[in-house]
């Protein structure tokens, strides 16, 4: 064999042993994930409706992976704070995001800078869940319907205080829109996250608060608040007999969702298998019981269809905040 066929084959061989090493190691590294604690960023405070969601994703997954998946509440800037952490973090699988649809499919219309881009910024992985979002008033307010209350305020002008997680949270868009909807005014009284803002509501230091039945329905079951109504198009299976505010305000809609969410570059075969999981957790019967008990409907989308709800709903909500004129207080 002559000298320079053999140094050919020879750097074949060799260039054949080393993209076989590579796609080893690779395979190998995707197989390893997770072998050390993830991180799954909540920027909220604790309590609230997306931490309550992300504590019982946090059980489960710790079990089915056999690493801690460790819940850290970075609550500000209408959840802004938490998220950047998120968006610029590397996209290794190790920080993830639970967080609500206020932040990526609103506070781009709110916020004139933001630290990241809502959507762009990250992978969608899963809608985790659709939590009934309903309209609770402190139980001293002397109304039991959504036309008593509306009565009662335009009778008190200037009277009642609505309290909410933050300037441009879900909580301050169904308010506004809930008065623009009403013809009332009513004043805005922002919290660092839901579960102060419902705690305050409960103790009458507020009147009025919009939010998840995760954080409403205990209060309202010890009578410290009274249910009015649900805030989406139709009335919930969860709670049947409570009406949607659409029904003495026709027109009035708004449907909140919970996701999990990566950094942008978040590896396919990773975001896919983290889809599959979350969704199997969620449809699990103790899990699906429990959910059910504190008004969630729990989801099971791919990322793909995940994809579509935000860019949907950021479409949907940049024009609904520009007509309704909000801005971060």
């Amino acid at each position: 064999m002559k000298t320079g066929r053999w140094k050919e084959r020879l750097i074949a061989v060799v260039a054949t042993l080393a993209t076989a090493l590579s796609l080893m190691t690779s395979a190998g590294a995707q197989t390893a994930w997770p072998d050390k604690p993830v991180t799954m960023v909540v920027p909220w405070a604790p309590g609230g409706s997306t931490d309550i969601l992300a504590r019982t994703l946090s059980e489960q997954l710790s079990k089915t992976y056999g690493q801690p998946f460790l819940v850290e509440n970075r609550p500000g800037a209408s959840g802004n704070l938490g998220s950047n952490i998120v968006a610029k973090a590397k996209p290794d699988g190790y920080t993830l995001l639970i967080d609500t649809m206020s932040t990526h499919a609103m506070n781009g219309a709110l916020f004139s800078s933001m630290p990241f881009k809502p959507v762009d910024d990250f992978t969608p992985i899963a809608l985790v869940a659709y939590v009934t979002n309903t309209m609770v008033i402190n139980a001293a307010v002397p109304a039991n319907t959504v036309a008593e209350f509306i009565a009662y305020a335009k009778a008190n002008p200037g009277k009642l205080a609505y309290a909410s997680a933050g300037p441009g949270s879900t909580n301050h868009l169904c308010a506004a829109l809930f008065e623009k909807a009403a013809g009332i005014q009513m004043l805005h009284v922002p919290y660092k996250g839901g579960a102060p803002a419902v705690l305050d509501t409960a103790a009458g230091q507020t009147q009025v608060f919009f939010s998840a039945g995760t954080q409403t329905l205990p209060h309202v079951k010890s009578g410290k608040l009274k249910l009015l109504a649900v805030t989406e198009a139709h009335r919930s299976s969860l709670l049947a007999s409570t009406p949607t505010v659409a029904e003495t305000l026709p027109g009035y809609e708004l449907a909140v969702w919970y996701g999990m969410f990566g950094p942008a570059g978040l590896p396919r075969e990773l975001t896919a298998r983290l889809n599959a999981e979350v969704n199997r957790i969620m449809q699990l019967p103790d899990v699906k019981e429990k959910m059910a008990n504190i008004g969630v409907e729990v989801a099971n989308l791919s990322p793909s269809q995940f994809q579509e709800i935000l860019l949907r709903d950021t479409a949907k909500y940049t024009k609904l905040i520009a007509d309704l004129g909000i801005k971060p207080e």
